[in-house]
Protein backbone atom coordinates (compact mmCIF):
# COMPACT_ATOMS: atom_id res chain seq x y z
CA UNK A 1 0.00 0.00 0.00
CA UNK A 2 1.53 3.35 -1.28
CA UNK A 3 -0.45 5.64 1.51
CA UNK A 4 0.05 9.43 0.95
CA UNK A 5 -0.96 12.21 3.69
CA UNK A 6 -4.26 13.40 1.29
CA UNK A 7 -7.07 10.90 1.53
CA UNK A 8 -8.62 9.84 -1.61
CA UNK A 9 -11.66 9.93 -0.03
CA UNK A 10 -13.18 11.18 3.39
CA UNK A 11 -16.39 11.07 4.46
CA UNK A 12 -16.66 12.93 8.10
CA UNK A 13 -19.66 12.55 9.85
CA UNK A 14 -22.10 11.15 7.72
CA UNK A 15 -25.78 11.01 8.46
CA UNK A 16 -28.98 9.51 6.73
CA UNK A 17 -32.19 8.18 8.01
CA UNK A 18 -35.53 6.77 6.56
CA UNK A 19 -38.88 7.43 8.66
CA UNK A 20 -37.06 7.85 11.93
CA UNK A 21 -35.21 5.35 11.70
CA UNK A 22 -30.70 6.62 11.63
CA UNK A 23 -29.42 3.96 9.22
CA UNK A 24 -26.62 5.87 9.17
CA UNK A 25 -25.48 8.23 11.66
CA UNK A 26 -22.17 10.02 12.26
CA UNK A 27 -20.16 8.03 10.49
CA UNK A 28 -16.58 8.94 9.06
CA UNK A 29 -14.48 6.49 6.81
CA UNK A 30 -11.81 7.01 4.98
CA UNK A 31 -9.33 5.45 1.94
CA UNK A 32 -6.06 6.31 0.47
CA UNK A 33 -4.65 5.61 -2.59
CA UNK A 34 -3.54 2.05 -3.69
CA UNK A 35 -5.29 0.87 0.33
CA UNK A 36 -8.00 -1.85 0.57
CA UNK A 37 -10.22 -0.89 2.96
CA UNK A 38 -13.02 -3.50 3.91
CA UNK A 39 -16.39 -2.29 5.48
CA UNK A 40 -18.04 -4.93 7.87
CA UNK A 41 -20.94 -5.71 9.99
CA UNK A 42 -24.65 -7.17 10.19
CA UNK A 43 -26.66 -6.63 7.86
CA UNK A 44 -28.51 -3.50 8.71
CA UNK A 45 -25.17 -2.30 10.21
CA UNK A 46 -25.58 0.50 7.82
CA UNK A 47 -22.27 -0.33 5.63
CA UNK A 48 -24.52 -0.32 2.44
CA UNK A 49 -25.91 2.45 2.65
CA UNK A 50 -22.97 4.71 3.52
CA UNK A 51 -21.38 3.42 0.77
CA UNK A 52 -24.58 3.91 -1.31
CA UNK A 53 -24.29 7.59 -0.19
CA UNK A 54 -20.65 7.61 -1.57
CA UNK A 55 -21.89 6.21 -4.77
CA UNK A 56 -24.73 8.78 -5.13
CA UNK A 57 -27.55 6.55 -5.25
CA UNK A 58 -28.66 8.02 -1.97
CA UNK A 59 -27.93 11.78 -0.08
CA UNK A 60 -26.65 12.42 2.74
CA UNK A 61 -28.96 14.57 5.38
CA UNK A 62 -25.40 15.52 7.24
CA UNK A 63 -21.80 15.38 7.13
CA UNK A 64 -19.50 16.04 4.59
CA UNK A 65 -17.30 14.30 1.65
CA UNK A 66 -13.95 15.57 0.56
CA UNK A 67 -12.62 14.01 -2.64
CA UNK A 68 -8.80 14.29 -2.41
CA UNK A 69 -8.85 16.89 0.28
CA UNK A 70 -11.64 18.94 -1.59
CA UNK A 71 -15.33 19.06 0.13
CA UNK A 72 -17.89 17.85 -3.04
CA UNK A 73 -21.24 17.42 -3.86
CA UNK A 74 -22.46 14.22 -4.50
CA UNK A 75 -25.85 13.74 -5.32
CA UNK A 76 -26.12 10.95 -8.00
CA UNK A 77 -24.43 8.20 -9.52
CA UNK A 78 -23.34 11.15 -12.10
CA UNK A 79 -21.81 13.13 -9.96
CA UNK A 80 -19.87 10.50 -8.33
CA UNK A 81 -18.54 9.00 -12.05
CA UNK A 82 -17.42 12.95 -12.13
CA UNK A 83 -15.15 12.22 -9.26
CA UNK A 84 -13.60 9.14 -10.43
CA UNK A 85 -16.15 6.72 -7.89
CA UNK A 86 -17.61 3.57 -9.59
CA UNK A 87 -19.34 1.01 -8.04
CA UNK A 88 -18.95 -3.17 -9.05
CA UNK A 89 -21.78 -4.87 -7.67
CA UNK A 90 -22.62 -8.50 -6.31
CA UNK A 91 -24.25 -8.79 -9.38
CA UNK A 92 -21.88 -7.09 -11.94
CA UNK A 93 -24.35 -5.79 -14.37
CA UNK A 94 -22.76 -7.57 -17.66
CA UNK A 95 -24.75 -7.72 -20.41
CA UNK A 96 -24.49 -11.87 -20.87
CA UNK A 97 -25.03 -11.80 -24.85
CA UNK A 98 -22.33 -9.66 -26.20
CA UNK A 99 -18.29 -9.87 -25.90
CA UNK A 100 -15.84 -8.19 -23.67
CA UNK A 101 -15.54 -5.18 -25.99
CA UNK A 102 -19.10 -4.31 -26.00
CA UNK A 103 -19.35 -4.63 -22.30
CA UNK A 104 -16.56 -2.52 -21.65
CA UNK A 105 -18.39 0.70 -23.81
CA UNK A 106 -21.53 -0.17 -22.73
CA UNK A 107 -23.60 3.37 -23.70
CA UNK A 108 -20.56 4.85 -24.30
CA UNK A 109 -19.39 3.17 -27.65
CA UNK A 110 -17.19 4.93 -30.35
CA UNK A 111 -17.97 5.39 -33.74
CA UNK A 112 -16.34 5.91 -37.09
CA UNK A 113 -16.31 8.86 -38.90
CA UNK A 114 -19.57 7.57 -40.88
CA UNK A 115 -21.47 6.68 -37.62
CA UNK A 116 -20.81 3.10 -37.48
CA UNK A 117 -19.57 1.33 -34.18
CA UNK A 118 -16.04 1.33 -34.29
CA UNK A 119 -15.77 -2.57 -33.28
CA UNK A 120 -11.62 -2.10 -34.02
CA UNK A 121 -11.07 0.36 -31.82
CA UNK A 122 -13.29 -0.98 -29.08
CA UNK A 123 -11.44 -4.40 -28.57
CA UNK A 124 -8.09 -2.90 -29.19
CA UNK A 125 -8.78 -0.86 -26.06
CA UNK A 126 -10.18 -3.81 -24.18
CA UNK A 127 -7.04 -6.02 -24.93
CA UNK A 128 -4.78 -2.80 -23.17
CA UNK A 129 -7.57 -2.59 -20.47
CA UNK A 130 -7.48 -6.55 -19.90
CA UNK A 131 -3.67 -7.06 -20.56
CA UNK A 132 -2.90 -4.73 -17.99
CA UNK A 133 -5.32 -5.79 -15.38
CA UNK A 134 -5.57 -9.75 -16.09
CA UNK A 135 -2.67 -10.57 -18.57
CA UNK A 136 -3.76 -14.04 -19.14
CA UNK A 137 -7.62 -13.19 -20.03
CA UNK A 138 -7.43 -13.99 -24.18
CA UNK A 139 -11.73 -14.92 -24.52
CA UNK A 140 -12.23 -11.57 -26.15
CA UNK A 141 -14.42 -12.62 -28.69
CA UNK A 142 -16.84 -15.00 -26.53
CA UNK A 143 -20.21 -13.96 -24.97
CA UNK A 144 -19.36 -12.50 -21.39
CA UNK A 145 -21.87 -15.51 -20.45
CA UNK A 146 -19.08 -17.75 -21.29
CA UNK A 147 -16.90 -17.00 -18.83
CA UNK A 148 -15.81 -18.07 -15.34
CA UNK A 149 -17.23 -15.62 -12.22
CA UNK A 150 -13.52 -14.73 -11.91
CA UNK A 151 -13.24 -13.64 -15.73
CA UNK A 152 -16.80 -11.89 -15.38
CA UNK A 153 -15.23 -9.55 -12.69
CA UNK A 154 -12.16 -9.00 -14.97
CA UNK A 155 -14.63 -7.60 -17.32
CA UNK A 156 -16.63 -5.52 -14.56
CA UNK A 157 -13.78 -3.77 -13.09
CA UNK A 158 -11.53 -2.65 -16.33
CA UNK A 159 -15.54 -1.38 -17.15
CA UNK A 160 -14.53 0.69 -14.22
CA UNK A 161 -10.55 1.83 -15.04
CA UNK A 162 -11.70 2.14 -18.73
CA UNK A 163 -13.12 5.51 -17.44
CA UNK A 164 -10.63 6.83 -15.09
CA UNK A 165 -12.32 5.32 -11.61
CA UNK A 166 -9.60 6.13 -8.83
CA UNK A 167 -12.08 5.22 -6.14
CA UNK A 168 -13.71 1.35 -6.87
CA UNK A 169 -16.34 -0.06 -4.70
CA UNK A 170 -16.96 -3.45 -4.54
CA UNK A 171 -19.96 -5.50 -3.18
CA UNK A 172 -19.28 -9.08 -1.99
CA UNK A 173 -16.64 -9.55 -5.22
CA UNK A 174 -16.22 -13.02 -4.23
CA UNK A 175 -19.94 -14.67 -3.41
CA UNK A 176 -20.59 -17.29 -5.00
CA UNK A 177 -17.19 -18.32 -6.49
CA UNK A 178 -14.90 -21.02 -6.09
CA UNK A 179 -11.09 -20.49 -4.63
CA UNK A 180 -9.66 -20.58 -7.49
CA UNK A 181 -11.91 -17.64 -8.94
CA UNK A 182 -11.83 -15.81 -5.69
CA UNK A 183 -7.64 -16.24 -6.15
CA UNK A 184 -8.35 -14.67 -9.44
CA UNK A 185 -10.57 -11.55 -8.16
CA UNK A 186 -7.93 -11.27 -5.17
CA UNK A 187 -4.62 -10.99 -7.53
CA UNK A 188 -7.18 -8.41 -9.74
CA UNK A 189 -7.52 -6.38 -6.31
CA UNK A 190 -3.29 -6.23 -6.10
CA UNK A 191 -2.88 -5.30 -9.34
CA UNK A 192 -5.31 -2.19 -8.75
CA UNK A 193 -3.75 -1.15 -5.68
CA UNK A 194 -0.40 -1.25 -7.78
CA UNK A 195 -1.77 1.17 -10.04
CA UNK A 196 -3.15 3.64 -6.68
CA UNK A 197 -6.60 3.14 -6.74
CA UNK A 198 -8.68 2.67 -3.50
CA UNK A 199 -10.76 0.36 -2.96
CA UNK A 200 -14.03 0.22 -0.53
CA UNK A 201 -14.44 -3.46 0.28
CA UNK A 202 -18.22 -4.74 1.18
CA UNK A 203 -17.85 -8.78 2.75
CA UNK A 204 -19.55 -10.72 4.71
CA UNK A 205 -16.25 -13.04 4.72
CA UNK A 206 -14.28 -12.19 7.43
CA UNK A 207 -11.41 -14.75 5.66
CA UNK A 208 -11.44 -12.68 2.41
CA UNK A 209 -11.18 -9.17 4.35
CA UNK A 210 -7.78 -10.17 6.22
CA UNK A 211 -6.38 -11.67 2.57
CA UNK A 212 -7.61 -8.14 0.95
CA UNK A 213 -7.87 -5.67 3.08
CA UNK A 214 -5.07 -3.08 4.59
CA UNK A 215 -7.80 -1.58 7.23
CA UNK A 216 -11.06 -2.41 8.17
CA UNK A 217 -14.43 -0.38 9.81
CA UNK A 218 -17.03 -1.92 11.21
CA UNK A 219 -20.43 -0.90 11.78
CA UNK A 220 -23.23 -1.51 14.25
CA UNK A 221 -26.36 -0.03 14.51
CA UNK A 222 -25.46 2.99 11.80
CA UNK A 223 -22.27 4.22 13.78
CA UNK A 224 -19.11 3.38 13.27
CA UNK A 225 -17.32 0.58 16.15
CA UNK A 226 -13.72 1.42 15.31
CA UNK A 227 -11.14 0.46 12.55
CA UNK A 228 -8.20 -0.48 12.76
CA UNK A 229 -4.99 -2.07 10.61
CA UNK A 230 -5.67 -5.85 9.96
CA UNK A 231 -2.41 -6.04 11.25
CA UNK A 232 -3.00 -4.94 14.37
CA UNK A 233 -6.15 -6.83 14.98
CA UNK A 234 -7.18 -10.83 15.17
CA UNK A 235 -10.32 -12.41 12.97
CA UNK A 236 -11.64 -12.93 16.72
CA UNK A 237 -11.29 -9.67 17.50
CA UNK A 238 -12.71 -8.41 14.37
CA UNK A 239 -15.72 -10.83 14.96
CA UNK A 240 -16.01 -9.30 18.76
CA UNK A 241 -16.33 -5.37 17.12
CA UNK A 242 -18.90 -6.83 14.48
CA UNK A 243 -21.19 -8.61 17.63
CA UNK A 244 -20.53 -6.74 20.68
CA UNK A 245 -19.83 -3.51 19.47
CA UNK A 246 -16.32 -4.39 21.52
CA UNK A 247 -13.26 -2.47 20.68
CA UNK A 248 -9.57 -4.31 21.07
CA UNK A 249 -6.75 -2.66 22.00
CA UNK A 250 -5.33 -2.65 17.92
CA UNK A 251 -8.38 -0.35 17.55
CA UNK A 252 -9.13 3.13 17.08
CA UNK A 253 -12.96 3.63 18.91
CA UNK A 254 -15.68 5.31 16.98
CA UNK A 255 -19.19 6.48 18.38
CA UNK A 256 -20.57 3.26 18.28
CA UNK A 257 -18.27 1.81 20.33
CA UNK A 258 -19.26 -0.84 23.59
CA UNK A 259 -19.17 1.55 26.74
CA UNK A 260 -17.28 0.15 29.33
CA UNK A 261 -18.12 0.91 32.83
Amino acid sequence: MTQQNTPLVEMKNISISFGGIHAVDDASVDLFPGEVVALLGHNGAGKSTLIKILSGAYKRSAGEILINGEPCDINNPRDAKHYGIETIYQTLAVADNVDAAANLYLGRELQTPWGTLDDVAMEAKAREVMGRLNPNFQRFKEPVKALSGGQRQSVAIARAILFDARILIMDEPTAALGPQETAQVGELILQLKKEGIGIFLISHDIHDVFDLADRVFVMKNGKVVGHAKTTDVTKDEVLGMIIMGKVPPGAVPGPGAMQVA
